[in-house]
């Protein structure tokens, strides 16, 4: 029988929590007093979560407690001996996991933990979470479920939020992050595409799409006396479906729409999204990206004239979409044909208009496509990515008939996302066993993604079979061990740690392949088949160069040439059962779960101040803040973003996809900080972001996420919005 108080009881002006936990941010003798943390997670545990968690007389009592009220599926719980379930509990038991801090306990039992239907209790620990995650992604494999609970309670290993968050339960969402879906230039494409936007919105996930195949505005429709509206009214239908479709309120639907920089209507795109745009016109929640083309750069470069192709014209010319055409390879070609038509502009116009706007909003993202196509191991073409930029995969367009059936039904995307706490998987008793096992848990999430009421995303899911693992924690881990964030050090175990997650995670999809007896669709077609992926691992050593750096992988092994060799005869031999395996997200509210850092850049503050709903400020100390690690601790907006960049560009070499790269701005710069603003005023302008876009496209940085730009006023514009992908 349940005693507990009810959540609904709790008062708030009783409680000492949040009073504690506000005293961080009052320093005692100058020195920060991390003690209240404690002190408040402790009152945290004993006010709010121990008199609201309902018990039961056993283990047995709770599930069948919880499988008869419909919180839990029975049937993931049915393929196990219930012998084996009380085995795995009495494992996580002796694991005696604990929160660290206050925000990851308030995060875990305000966001992710189960509770009943009138949220008046708790139904779940942090263990009982990992429990159901490990039991449903395992699939009845006994031996992987432990391992799964090994990896997720020692929090090594974090499944995305959709997956973590839903893992076992009866009435859930969808376990994948997020969706990409491409229209094409005819009304059956973009009434299906507002449709798909509606359906996976409404399922729960942030949608990214393509607007660079449709003809821009004026531009000639056969059969019809007039013109074409060109991209904006279709961004506006689809910021309505957006909002429209917002899972009963519980959350603002997501999308980002992308438009090639070559694309007529680019700067009408770039001006709907300003403060000041009229409001027919105005794209206020709709987030946007630019596919940026190599051309683009070397135009700006020598400040030249670039050309706008209209999409109908190139299609007509090339017989594929416009996504689908190389633009740098055959620009000269595009501008010499008559066929096409065409408008100019000038480069560095353009290029001050994308800077203004980054400053004003944080938007647009940046996807610098042809070194995204350029370093693409899988045959076909990459087009645009996600609504955090990190997924980057091939697609193939559809073709729609007036039914709205699929004549020709192409690949779209869905993201299967987990993360890897670098503090802790550093900690691993068996690295490669670690990144296997998030593998095979990854695996079942693509398996058993389902979704039919778009179909091409459901096709291109069972034919690429993609994951997307990637880190977090990288500053935390930095800190812990005293080096300084972008420092050589820094960079090199950056280097290292990412070269084993491409290794392990190739070795895990080879050994599935072999399994199974099945390879990803094409991957004879793929640089993997060839063997030529494998040349840059073959012609180099991607060892430790630092000492400090070869003595923080003491025991890890490290692969070696001939290592890399063995992998690739293996591959070519039976294949890899993922098309794509890493991505680096950009990790929201499951890093404080986790109490480290998000995803690979530096921190904002050393005590960060969170507004949460209904509550007020709470805040959050850095992971392993002491007097020793407080100087390896700089903010983000203290850092030189060429830092940031290439701590990415080391990780970004191993990693196929693409990761979510912020940056992080002053309105006022540091002095000192950017050696092209001496002499010059030292407020942020245009200048610095178009310097430091082209500085990541220098590094082969595949996507530019948010810029971030922290004011006088201490206000930040560009804050990450992002609730799809936050790992």
């Amino acid at each position: 029988m349940v005693t507990n108080l009810t959540l609904k009881d709790i008062d708030v002006d009783k409680v000492t929590y949040y009073d504690l936990n506000n005293e961080i941010n009052i320093p005692v003798n100058g020195q920060i007093p991390l003690k209240k943390d404690r002190e408040a997670l402790a009152a945290f545990l004993a006010e709010n979560v121990k008199p609201n968690l309902m018990t039961f007389s056993s283990l047995k009592a709770r599930i069948n407690y919880l499988i008869a009220n419909d919180y839990l599926e029975k049937e993931f719980i049915e393929k196990y001996n219930f012998l084996f379930i009380e085995k795995l509990y009495d494992f996580l038991k002796q694991a005696d996991f604990h929160f660290k801090t206050f925000m990851a306990a308030y995060k875990f039992y305000a966001q992710y933990a189960l509770k009943t239907n009138d949220g008046n209790y708790y139904l779940e620990t942090f263990s009982d979470r990992v429990a159901a995650n490990a039991l449903y992604f395992a699939n009845g494999d006994e031996k992987l479920a432990m391992q799964l609970a090994d990896e997720i309670i020692h929090q090594r290993y974090q499944p995305a939020t959709p997956s973590f968050l839903n893992a076992g339960r009866k009435r859930r969402g969808e376990l994948v992050s997020c969706f990409l879906i491409q229209i094409t230039d005819d009304m059956n494409s973009i009434g299906r595409g507002i449709n798909s936007a509606l359906q996976l919105s409404r399922i729960g996930g942030g949608v990214g799409i393509t607007l660079s195949n449709l003809r821009g505005a004026g531009a000639p429709i056969k059969n019809i006396q007039g013109a074409a509206s060109g991209v904006v009214p279709v961004m506006k239908l689809l910021e309505d479906s957006f909002s429209y479709s917002n899972q009963l309120g519980q959350r603002q639907g997501a999308g980002v729409v992308y438009l090639n920089v070559f694309h007529p209507d680019i700067i009408a795109f770039l001006a709907a999204k300003r403060e000041n745009a009229d409001e027919k016109v105005r794209i206020k929640t709709l987030s946007l990206g630019v596919i940026v083309p190599d051309k683009f750069y070397e135009l700006a470069r020598k400040n030249e004239d670039m050309y706008l192709f209209d999409p109908w014209g190139v299609e007509r010319v090339y017989g594929v979409p416009f996504s689908y055409v190389d633009i740098t390879q055959e620009y000269d070609h595009m501008v010499a044909n008559p066929k096409i038509p065409k408008k100019k502009i000038k480069a560095r116009d353009l290029e001050t208009e994308i800077s203004k706007l980054q400053q004003e909003s944080g938007y647009p993202y940046v996807i610098n496509i042809d070194t995204a196509n350029r370093e693409n191991a899988i045959a076909g073409k990459i087009i645009m990515s996600n609504l955090c930029s990190e997924i980057l995969q091939v697609q193939k367009p559809s073709k729609i008939n007036n039914r709205q059936d699929y004549d020709v039904l192409g690949t779209d995307i869905s993201c299967n996302l987990g993360s890897t706490n670098i503090v802790n998987l550093m900690a691993s008793p068996n690295f490669g066993k670690s990144v296997e096992t998030m593998v095979r848990a990854l695996t079942f999430v693509t398996d058993h993604s389902d979704i039919d009421v778009v179909p091409s995303v459901q096709n291109g899911n069972q034919q690429a079979h993609t994951i997307g693992l990637g880190a977090m924690g990288l500053h935390a881990f930095l800190a812990k061990n005293q080096i300084h964030y972008g420092s050589p050090e820094a960079i090199d175990f950056t280097n290292v740690y990412f070269m084993l997650l491409n290794y392990w995670t190739l070795k895990a999809s080879n050994q599935i392949a072999k399994e199974r007896q099945e390879t990803f669709a094409d991957f004879e077609k793929s640089c993997y088949a060839d063997g030529s992926y494998f040349d840059k691992y073959l012609k180099q050593s991607f060892a430790p160069q630092t000492k400090r750096i070869q003595d923080l992988f003491q025991g890890i092994f490290i692969p070696t040439v001939t290592d890399w060799q063995a992998l690739k005869t293996a591959v070519m031999k039976d294949g890899l059962y993922h098309q794509n395996r890493l991505a680096v997200a950009p990790n929201g509210s499951i890093s404080y779960i986790n109490d480290t850092t998000a995803s690979l850049h530096p921190i904002i503050n050393r005590i960060e101040e969170r507004q949460e709903r209904k509550i007020g400020k709470i805040y959050y100390p850095a992971p392993y803040l002491s007097n020793k690690t407080l100087p390896y601790y700089q903010s983000a907006y203290d850092t030189d973003m060429r830092k940031v960049i290439d701590t990415y560009a080391a990780a970004q070499q191993h990693v196929d996809q693409g990761m979510s790269l912020t940056l992080f701005m002053r309105s006022t710069i540091p002095e000192g900080l950017y050696e092209w603003k001496q002499g010059r005023t030292n407020k942020m302008t245009t200048r610095d972001l178009t310097i430091l876009r082209n500085y990541a496209h220098a590094k082969g940085i595949k996507s530019v996420y948010y810029i971030r730009t922290f004011t006088d006023d201490k206000t930040e514009i560009g804050a990450n919005e992002c609730e799809s992908c936050v790992i």
